[in-house]
């Protein structure tokens, strides 16, 4: 193997299931000449970004060999991964662990996903290229979880549609439950709007009016969730984490609106943060 060769980051190819689980192919170049068989062991590494110290900052698959002379690795869906941002690594025996570059994704059964019957935790990962052009993972693991869906937006309102998983019975849960505007820092306000329900499925209108009238002339973010009547259950977090976008803040964008407040007019518009929630920022004119 040549100087080249070594230098070169090993890439990964990833093939998504409708589980919510990823299975890794590495090329076999990638991987040392060993001794002999036995004495070979590989893994893929996971390191979660700003928590490798923490009990569930590392979690290392093992590799294998295919019958193409690949490398492979599974993250099944019933592996509890946390929450974050996951970069990719692979590892021989003892040696420090190596980044992997990404090779080619198969994400199509990520793409308008939707996931069955069940209470368990949501289990979502988007396999992604870094800006360095390294392999990351985005996970999710949420239960409840409220999808957002189809956005639409009035002069002064947005109308938003979505669906609820992760409970046992979604149409009692959502039974007089509201959608809950909370103003992120501190004991801020909250609004509500009141929820139209069918089966598992939901939707609500959301004044922007409603949002400004306690706006303090700089900008105001309100993150959105589903708020059950019975408040010893817990609330969902509005997302849209169900298909193959890992980040979607720069992707599904919004126009503004002009509304009014105690401070003269301001702009809304509905945005997803980094972690692909559904909030809404209110904020002067540029």
């Amino acid at each position: 193997m040549s100087e080249a060769a070594e230098a070169a980051p090993a890439r990964a190819d990833c093939v998504a299931d409708s589980a919510g689980g990823l299975t890794f192919h590495i090329a076999d170049w990638a991987r040392p000449a060993p001794g002999g068989h036995d004495d070979w062991s590989g893994a893929l590494v996971l390191i979660r970004r700003g928590g490798r110290d923490a009990p569930d900052g590392e979690v290392r698959l093992p590799l294998g060999p295919t019958a193409d002379g690949r490398l492979q690795a599974a993250l099944p869906s019933n592996v509890a991964l946390p929450e974050g941002r996951w970069d990719v690594h692979v590892a021989y025996r003892d040696a420090e662990p190596r980044r992997l570059a990404p090779g080619l994704n198969d994400l199509r059964s990520l793409v308008d996903r939707r996931p069955g019957p069940s209470t368990s935790p949501l289990s979502v990962r988007i396999p992604y290229a870094t800006k360095h052009g390294n392999l990351s993972l985005r996970s999710w693991r949420r239960a409840p979880h409220a999808e957002a869906g189809e956005i639409r937006l009035e002069d002064d309102t947005m109308a938003v549609r979505g669906r609820l998983y992760r409970v046992a019975y979604p149409s009692e849960w959502l039974a007089d439950a509201v959608v809950e505007a909370r103003c992120r820092g501190g004991e801020g306000p909250v609004r509500t709007a009141p929820l139209e329900v069918e089966g598992p499925d939901f939707s609500f209108t959301l004044s922007y009016a409603d949002l400004a009238r306690t706006w303090g002339g700089g900008a105001d973010v309100w993150d959105l969730w589903l708020r059950p009547a019975d408040r010893t259950m817990a609330p969902a977090r509005l997302a849209r984490i169900l298909d193959d976008v890992a980040d979607k803040k720069e992707i599904f964008t919004y126009p503004p609106r002009t509304v009014a407040g105690p401070h003269g007019e301001a702009l809304a518009r509905p945005y997803y943060t980094r972690d692909n929630d559904l909030a809404v920022r209110i904020e002067a004119l540029a």
